[in-house]
């Protein structure tokens, strides 16, 4: 089993990476391959709705969110990482994931989720709500830990004597495992949930 995580900080061993790390090394524990992917630093630009990918499969504008995309679907998780920029993830890896899992046509079901969050004192839920409403609209099971998935600190240094913060991702990275193995089990005992042929797709009038 492999995990994808993506930093979406553009410093390379901030505080997100701090957070990471310590999911990634606790996943490698439990015996779970994984890639850390930076992405934070990137000029990613975002979605504009061309709905090309509908015909080509694939973002017509062929970056990084495209060999990501690769990735994604071979993996059996997800972890994404963000500081915390006026209450809000970086706009940077939002750009990305808006793009990814829009124009990716694989079945994500029960692939298995999970976001975290580097903030210096606030902002950290409300960045973390927007990061996995990217799951919850995917059939992917989100990934919980003991408190919401968040280390604070200023600089990296700072995010290391955040005890409860590394211990929350180290629980997460736990979590995680045990939910790739129970999945990977309850698949090959029973399939993937039977979901239905077409999507419905629903518009309301005006005035409604």
């Amino acid at each position: 089993m492999k995990v994808l995580l993506l930093n979406g900080s553009p410093h390379t061993k901030g505080c997100t990476y701090v957070a990471l790390n310590e999911v990634q090394n606790t996943l490698h524990e439990e015996g779970i391959e994984t890639e850390l992917i930076q992405v934070g630093a990137k000029d990613i630009r975002g979605c504009v709705s061309c709905h090309r990918c509908d015909q080509i499969g694939k973002c017509t504008f062929d970056d990084i969110v495209n060999e990501i995309a690769e990735k994604f679907e071979a993996a059996d998780g997800i972890v994404v990482g963000s500081p915390v920029y006026y209450g809000s993830p970086n706009g940077t890896l939002t750009n990305l994931l808006d793009r990814l899992f829009y124009s990716t046509r694989f079945d994500k079901t029960m692939k298995v989720g999970a976001a975290v969050v580097s903030c210096r004192r606030s902002g950290n839920t409300s960045s973390f709500d927007v990061l996995n409403k990217y799951f919850s609209i995917s059939s992917m099971p989100i990934v919980t830990s003991q408190y919401w998935n968040n280390i604070h600190g200023f600089s990296a240094e700072d995010a290391l004597k955040d005890l409860e913060g590394l211990q929350t991702m180290r629980t997460l990275g736990r979590n995680m495992a045990f939910l790739l193995k129970g999945i990977a089990l309850a698949k090959a005992q029973y399939g993937l949930p039977q979901s239905e042929e077409k999507h419905l797709f629903t518009s309301f009038p005006d005035g409604l």
